[in-house]
């Protein structure tokens, strides 16, 4: 399998993954996940302290995926790093060999689990764009010459059920303008909105070559679905999901939403509906070749 870049470019429907770095130094279950993943989809996320909650380091993780022949697509956030380290991390990156950055402002420390930390927010996501993009040319933020240029492909992200979605669409069509090469959605589970939210998108980016993949949360058992509803801003899963996820046993909710997230899949690949798709197990990665396979996406 080539790399994300080369997905992307060829208009393939792409697939990536996610995963989510230990709280500890127990690595062998993420490697697993690594191994099981790497050769199955296109590119890996790699989190970066997700939701502040403080983990392994998503550039150390991004290396060894490279290490293990796959493509990482490495997570950088504003909020612990000011100019000077994001910068020195994304020249060690490409040292290391990962090319595919995503550029996020983070989640503020207070949801965390270190809610006294105190959040840098130096570059906004659209700073770290455009940084990307200077270190690209081979230059720094402030000009200076680089000795070696960057090749970043540079990725930021959407949420289309934000209500209201106005805010959104901004920020959506400044990071176009910033340069973005993909966007990666949150977490999308009404098709029909979502198509909405693509048409305007579409507008959007017309004319350039940026790609839209749509975040696919598993849903792991109707609790998760209704938490979701009450607690995460921005996710909407449907009642006629709710319904769905509630029709089996508990025992039986998992498979259900991995059912769920193929048809999702089936359904934005033979529409057309957008670029990609980007597969969130939450923990269960082990589950997302079965999925795949469900979805008819194994082999591509």
């Amino acid at each position: 399998m080539g790399t994300y870049r080369d997905a992307c470019r060829r208009g393939n429907f792409v697939i990536s993954g996610e995963i989510g770095p230990p709280k500890g130094t127990n690595v062998e279950t993420m490697l697993h996940h690594i191994d099981t993943l790497k050769d199955m989809v296109d590119g890996l996320n790699v989190t970066d302290n997700q939701s502040a909650v403080m983990r392994m380091g998503s550039l150390a993780v991004s290396g060894e995926i490279v290490r293990r022949g796959g493509d990482p697509i490495f997570q950088t956030t504003c909020r612990d790093r000011n100019r000077l380290g994001l910068q020195s991390d994304l020249l060690s990156a490409s040292f290391m060999g990962i090319t595919n950055v995503l550029c996020l402002t983070g989640d503020h420390p207070v949801v965390g689990d270190h809610k006294q930390a105190k959040g840098v927010f130096d570059f906004d996501s659209i700073h770290l764009i455009q940084c990307c993009h200077k270190m690209n040319e081979g230059i720094d933020w402030e000009g200076n010459e680089l000795d070696g240029a960057a090749d970043f492909f540079i990725g930021a992200v959407v949420t289309p059920e934000a209500d209201p979605l106005e805010p959104q669409m901004y920020k959506f069509a400044r990071k176009v303008e910033a340069g973005v090469d993909f966007f990666q959605t949150q977490a999308v589970y009404d098709m029909d909105n979502f198509q909405r939210f693509m048409e305007e998108a579409r507008e959007i980016t017309a004319g350039t070559d940026t790609k839209i993949m749509a975040g696919l949360v598993v849903l792991t058992g109707l609790g998760m679905a209704k938490y979701m509803n009450r607690a995460v801003p921005g996710i909407f899963v449907p009642d006629a999901l709710l319904e769905e996820m509630g029709s089996v046993p508990k025992e039986e909710q998992l498979h259900k939403g991995m059912e769920i997230a193929a048809r999702h899949i089936r359904f934005l690949r033979d529409n057309a509906v957008c670029d990609g798709v980007h597969i969130m197990a939450i923990g269960k990665e082990e589950i997302v070749p079965e999925i795949l396979e469900m979805a008819g996406a194994v082999d591509r």
